[in-house]
C-alpha cells in the first residue's frame, strides 16, 4: 500500500469541476453526506481548481470507520418471544422477508420520538395483555442516533425504562402495520425497504 503525506499531489474526479483534476491531499474536517457527524482532520484529496474534497486515501479508513461507529448506537433489550414474532410478522407483511425487524424498529423509534405520545396511549400500551410475558429473547439493534432517540422519547413518555419503551415501540408496530394497517408507515416503510434491499 502506498501511504501518502500532506501536500502530496494526485489526480481525481470532482463532482463539482466536472472532470479529471489535479489534488493535493491535506487535513480536513469532512462532514458525513448525511450530515450527522464529522471527521476531523482526516487526509482527503483536495481539488486543486475549487479546494472541494474530491478522494479519501485508503490509509483514511480507519479513522472515519472509528468515527461511524461512534455515532451508531446500540439498542440493547430483553423482550417476550412473542414480541419477536410480532416484528417478524411486520417485516413479513412489508416485505416477504423477516431481515428488516431492524429498520422497523429504527423507523418507529425515531417517529415515536418526534412525535408526542399520550399519557393515555403509553398506559393503553404497557397494560394490555400484549404488554404481558417473560423477557425471553434477547433484541439488538443497531443505528445512526439511536441513542439520542431514545434519550428524547424517554422525555416524551417521562419512562426511564428502555425495555418498557421498546414494549411500546413494537407494541405500536403491531397496531398499525398487523392491526389497523396505517397506510401512511406502510406505503414509506415498503419504500424504505425496497430501496435498502
Amino acid at each position: 500500500m502506498n501511504i501518502l503525506k500532506v501536500d502530496d499531489k494526485g489526480q481525481a474526479i470532482c463532482e463539482d469541476c466536472k472532470k479529471i483534476v489535479e489534488t493535493t491531499y491535506l487535513l480536513r474536517n469532512v462532514p458525513f453526506s448525511d450530515n450527522s457527524g464529522v471527521v476531523k482532520n482526516v487526509l482527503v484529496g483536495v481539488c486543486n481548481q475549487c479546494n472541494s474534497v474530491v478522494s479519501l486515501p485508503h490509509q483514511s479508513m480507519p479513522l472515519v470507520k472509528e468515527q461511524l461507529e461512534k455515532q451508531r448506537g446500540t439498542l440493547e433489550s430483553r423482550v417476550p418471544a412473542h414480541f419477536i414474532d410480532i416484528l417478524n410478522l411486520a417485516s413479513f407483511e412489508l416485505s416477504g422477508s423477516i431481515n428488516f425487524t431492524a429498520t422497523i424498529i429504527r423507523y418507529y423509534l425515531h417517529n415515536l420520538s418526534n412525535e408526542n405520545l399520550s399519557k393515555k396511549e403509553v398506559n393503553n400500551y404497557l397494560t394490555c395483555d400484549l404488554a404481558k410475558g417473560k423477557a425471553q429473547k434477547r433484541l439488538s439493534i443497531k443505528g445512526n442516533n439511536i441513542t439520542r432517540d431514545i434519550e428524547k422519547l424517554k422525555k416524551i413518555t417521562d419512562i426511564n425504562s428502555t425495555s418498557k419503551l421498546i414494549k411500546i415501540i413494537i407494541l405500536k408496530i403491531n397496531e398499525d402495520i398487523l392491526m389497523k394497517k396505517n397506510l401512511e408507515s406502510i406505503h414509506f416503510l415498503k419504500t424504505s425497504i425496497a430501496i435498502t434491499s
